[in-house]
């Protein structure tokens, strides 16, 4: 009985591998489960231990090489500096998470916050304090060893600098005197010419010599010592960590939701009752508009904290967008893709449409989507009465969302609908491909058992003609799907919609070396994002295939 449960828990688990499309882990659960150890072990071998021992080379290559390269940012940032970027934008999502909770706290908590925050401010400022004296004196440190290097250089060039410009005096008597024997004709104007020439060879090796000891002195002064920029990072991080709680301390007794709410209230309070003993009509008026101007503010419940758009908030951005232009290529791509392969005619048709516009730079789309689409939210994009409906927090809101309306939390504009149409537009073309090649494979014994059986066009399509060509669709969609992710970085670039498209340019943008290893953590975003993504159609598309779906893998 024991070995039936052993038996069927490690099918499941190989059947959930083989359905996921990670038969790297197939092996690890068969040696789990004792089933031919010596086989297994060597597959652990090939296809887990040596990838994982290739990685790690990649890595320590990557962790060795970088650092000697210089670029305009400063050194390509090693795998180590990455990991810390990674964990500053996990600590600048948290801050703006304290600071929306300290914007809506209220009665005790909101004291226990302000008391947690006023006594943290004295610490971080004696330890920021430290580090930036700390910092200064890595600065000196440093900038003394990188004139004891630089010295000897210094001592070699600025000799070699006079004795150069001894030898262009020299060169210029040279050539006055050339020139007056030559206008004595005692010289050729051919013996002047050769005289230029050397003497611009010369003064090129001259400077050649000057370039390679300048070089040398920029090379020592562009890599300082690696504890003056550690020291210079940790004061900074300190000072921000200072800021961010100065600026929690004036969310909590000047923005707080609760604090504003009584002011209006005293507010209102007050004009009533200058209102009720007064008799000017000019004070009458002024008060009456403050006071119904104060309860329209009271009205609204749904006041959010402003946050600043975190890589969190811009990766959600994406894939939202992502999500909707898909979505949009999917309807448009199946049932045109189902026509194109029931009937010849129309794909006859399409197929020079196809052709031509298949290969379009989605630069183009973007492009012809802002002027095409955005003359429909002329003249101001922002007031548009689509996006004021769909950033209300009433429309679409859902309870057991935590920022209520998703559309306003991802403030949906007409940047957003650019970057979705021309997702839609590059990810149209692979489903339809696929699609209409599902469906004209379709295995002709199914359409004519469908004629015997005397089936209608609906019931041939919804029983035979799609169940049938489900395969071949997913997997045109699994391309669509890429291909979508793919435009979507540089639509967001190229169109400043939010996402990580914009977050990358911003940071190119920035140029500091930070910002360098912001975009790599971004690229590996993108990467790991697009993995899963594909391995979600693979399920899917497993799911719908007869076969055993090894060609998906």
């Amino acid at each position: 009985m024991a070995e039936e449960t052993k038996d069927k828990i490690k099918y499941k688990l190989l059947k959930f591998i083989d359905l996921s499309g990670f038969k790297v882990f197939d092996p690890p659960v068969r040696l789990a489960f004792g089933e031919d150890p010596k086989k297994q072990t060597s597959e652990i071998g090939k296809f887990i231990i040596l990838p994982i021992l290739f990685v790690s080379l990649c890595l320590l290559s990557w962790h060795l090489i970088a650092p000697t390269h210089k670029t305009k940012s400063g050194a390509v940032p090693t795998p180590g500096k990455i990991l810390n970027a990674y964990g500053n934008n996990i600590r600048l999502s948290e801050r703006e998470e304290e600071k929306e909770d300290d914007f809506l706290a209220t009665g005790q908590e909101r004291r226990d916050r302000l008391t947690l925050v006023e006594k943290a401010i004295p610490e971080l400022e004696a330890e920021a304090a430290r580090l930036q004296k700390l910092s200064v004196e890595a600065q000196k440190q440093g900038g003394k060893s990188i004139n004891d290097k630089i010295a000897p250089l210094k001592a070699k060039l600025d000799p070699l600098k006079a004795k150069h410009k001894a030898a262009k005096a020299a060169r210029k008597a040279a050539v006055a005197n050339m020139a007056a024997t030559v206008a004595a004709k005692k010289a050729t104007p051919e013996d002047s010419i050769k005289l230029a020439i050397a003497h611009a060879e010369q003064a090129e090796a001259e400077s050649e010599a000057e370039k390679i000891l300048n070089d040398k002195v920029n090379a020592i002064r562009n890599n300082p010592p690696e504890s003056m920029n550690d020291a210079k990072i940790a004061a900074n991080s300190a000072a921000d960590e200072v800021q961010h709680f100065k600026k929690r301390f004036d969310v909590l007794t000047k923005e707080n939701k609760e604090i504003k709410r009584t002011a209006l209230l005293a507010k209102i309070a007050e004009d009533e009752a200058v209102l009720a003993s007064s008799s000017d009509p000019v004070v009458i008026a002024s008060k009456t508009k403050s006071i119904s101007t104060n309860r329209k503010k009271l009205e609204k419940e749904d006041q959010k904290f402003a946050k600043n758009k975190t890589l969190g908030f811009q990766t959600i951005r994406s894939l939202a967008t992502v999500f909707v232009g898909f979505l949009i290529a999917a309807a448009v791509a199946i049932p045109v893709g189902i026509m194109c392969g029931l009937n010849k005619i129309v794909m006859a048709c399409l197929t020079p449409i196809i052709s031509i516009f298949r290969p379009v730079s989605p630069v183009v789309w973007l492009l012809i989507f802002q002027i095409v689409v955005g003359a429909f939210f002329l003249p101001d994009p922002a007031s548009h009465p689509l996006f004021t409906t769909l950033n209300q927090n009433e429309f679409f809101a859902s309870s057991w969302l935590e920022f209520g309306n998703p559309l306003a939390y991802l403030q949906t504009d007409a940047a957003m609908i650019f970057s979705a149409c021309t997702v839609a537009m590059c990810a149209l073309w692979p489903a339809l491909v696929n699609t209409a090649l599902g469906v004209s494979a379709i295995d002709r014994d199914h359409l004519n058992v469908a004629r015997v059986l005397k089936l209608g066009f609906w019931a041939r399509l919804f029983k035979i003609i799609i169940p049938s060509s489900l395969p071949l669709v997913f997997a045109g969609l699994r391309i669509s799907l890429g291909v979508g992710w793919m435009v979507l970085i540089a639509a967001e670039a190229l169109s400043s919609s939010d996402g990580l498209g914009k977050y990358v340019w911003d940071e190119y943008q920035n140029g500091s070396s930070q910002s360098f290893a912001n975009i790599i953590l971004a690229c590996f975003i993108v990467g790991i994002i697009g993995f899963f993504l594909d391995r979600i159609m693979i399920v899917l598309q497993r799911l719908v295939s007869f076969d055993d779906g090894s060609s998906t893998a």
